[in-house]
């Protein structure tokens, strides 16, 4: 028995799975390191700023009350607050402090300070404009040795004739941000030990997941035209159980389409050996010297004969289902095709014909597999309903113009539940009254095979004593050239009368009880 191939090259699913599950984490991660990262970030900077606000309010509320509290003297000087606020200020960590005074170098901190400003002539000659300022300045200023949070609080003068001074505090924002820096290099390895133990624990759980899908594959390995019987076990209630279930009921199909190929031999050759028994049988037992008996044999054997070669012609035509050829789509106009199948159909039986609805709309189509499929519902319309009763045809693109529905309602006997699940089927034959329909079984399949060619279906709606309709609904595809009318042999040319004239018939009003399904009923 032949084994199915293993797929060569390109990855395979356990691997696409891990690579998904993969890029999914490390996604994940990114945006959670990302967005930890910028607020750590902002809520540093907001830190600092808060930290520099509270020194300048202790620096003005330092100057309001006018007293050293180291020495309890009045100041004599904006200078002197300056120098009591650095003596008092205990600088934090990364946190550097200065004086600045009018002509003179600036005031320092005798006090273990990590930062110093001074030693940095830039920031310097950045804050120096500042000391006549009227209010405390903070902002962001950047060296060549790093980049700074400053605070300059100026210090009015305290006499008239007296100079000013200011307070400067920076931050270092680089050392600052470094540590948060530090902590997230830490997360970025963390994020990787996860990624590599999430890869780990991925693969494992991919394969124990795709177990079944490899007992799948091995299962349809297992599965030749002759043994059909082999099943997955089902366990569970997950989507590959679910699977499971949809495999299964494929070989179920399968099986019962095998089954059918087989039945359909079986009937085509009882079909077949059927009419040729009789013919057989009649000439053997015919009295050639008895010319009623020859005349009568003859009849019946043309007959015979006749039966067996519409049997062939069906057959042919489902055998060229599938083929490139079978259907030839050409421009064709769909009132007028209405027209002409209309003009046809009348011939079939003595019935009140009616136009439900007409369209005009132009499609790719081959006209001739659409009027054989239309004329063959409208056979089976006549077949199935009484003399003088109402058998209508009609035509409707979709309201969103993109299928056109070309249906045959009849007031016929209709088709029982039990039946309509299989009328499509090859050699189905429904039962009326207890007693099988006449008929090969292979008109519906037709149908059905012909609006499958043009990317359609066939749809029905019956019910016993109340008729039905079917419809062959495809898709309207757009015409290359809207010039004149397609040649002969590719849209049906009219037959017996004009199409105006065709258009000239019954209003599409219809009774009030096939009204709601039969004027356009949905698709």
């Amino acid at each position: 028995m032949a084994r199915a191939p293993r797929p060569q090259g390109g990855p395979t699913v356990r691997t696409r799975i891990l690579a998904v599950l993969l890029a999914l984490t490390a996604l994940a991660l990114a945006l959670a390191g990302a967005t930890a990262y910028l607020l750590t970030y902002d809520h540093v900077d907001d830190r600092i700023d808060a930290d520099l606000s509270e020194s300048a309010q202790e620096l003005q509320t330092l100057g309001a009350s006018g007293v050293d509290p180291v020495t309890g003297d009045p100041f004599s000087s904006a200078e002197e607050v300056v120098i009591a606020a650095i003596q008092l200020d205990v600088p934090a960590r990364h946190e550097g402090v200065l004086g600045l005074r009018t002509g003179k170098r600036p005031l320092v901190s005798q006090q273990a300070v990590e930062v110093h400003l001074q030693d940095d002539p830039e920031l310097v000659a950045a804050v120096t404009p500042l000391l006549t300022s009227q209010t405390a300045v903070l902002r962001t200023i950047g060296t060549s040795t790093t980049d700074y949070r400053v605070l300059v609080a100026p210090v009015a003068p305290v006499t008239a004739s007296g100079d000013p001074a200011a307070l400067v505090l920076a931050y270092d924002r680089n050392a600052e941000h470094a540590e948060t820096q530090a902590v997230f290099r830490g997360y970025l390895l963390v994020a990787l030990a996860a990624l590599v133990v999430t890869g780990v624990v991925g693969w494992l759980l991919a394969g124990r997941l795709l177990r079944p899908i490899r007992v799948l594959a091995r299962t349809a390995q297992q599965i030749g035209e002759s043994d059909l019987s082999a099943r997955i076990p089902e366990s569970g209630n997950d989507d590959l159980t679910h699977l499971t279930r949809a495999f299964n009921g494929m070989l179920d199909r399968l099986e019962g389409s095998f089954e059918s190929q087989r039945r359909l031999l079986d009937d085509v050759g009882h079909e077949l050996r059927t009419p040729l028994t009789i013919v057989r049988g009649h000439l053997e037992l015919m009295d050639t010297a008895d010319p009623a008996d020859a005349a009568e044999t003859r009849v019946l054997a043309l007959d015979e004969l006749d039966r067996m070669h519409r049997l062939v012609d069906d057959l042919v035509t489902l055998a060229t289902v599938g083929q490139p050829d079978f259907v030839r789509p050409a421009p064709v106009e769909l009132g007028r095709l209405t027209d002409d199948v209309l003009d046809k159909a009348r011939t079939l039986g003595e019935r009140t014909w009616l136009v439900d609805s007409r369209t005009d709309a132009r499609t790719m189509a081959d006209a001739q597999r659409l009027t054989q499929a239309w004329l063959q519902l409208a056979a089976n319309a006549v077949k199935f309903s009484a003399p003088g009763s109402v058998v209508a045809i009609g035509s409707r693109t979709t309201p969103d113009g993109a299928r056109v529905r070309l249906w045959v309602r009849d007031e016929g006997v209709g088709i029982g539940p039990d039946d309509l699940e299989r009328i499509f089927d090859r050699f189905a034959r429904g039962e009326h009254d207890g007693e099988r329909r006449e008929g090969s079984g292979l008109g519906l399949a037709i149908v059905a095979a012909i609006a499958e060619g043009h990317g359609g279906e066939v749809t029905v709606e019956s019910a016993p004593g109340r008729g039905s309709t079917f419809a062959v609904v495809v898709p309207v595809l757009p015409v290359p050239d809207a010039g004149p009318d397609p040649a002969p042999g590719r849209a049906v040319p009219p037959v017996g009368r004009t199409a105006p004239t065709a258009r000239s018939a019954p209003t599409p009003e219809l009774p009030p009880r096939t009204a709601p399904d039969r004027e356009g009923p949905a698709t």
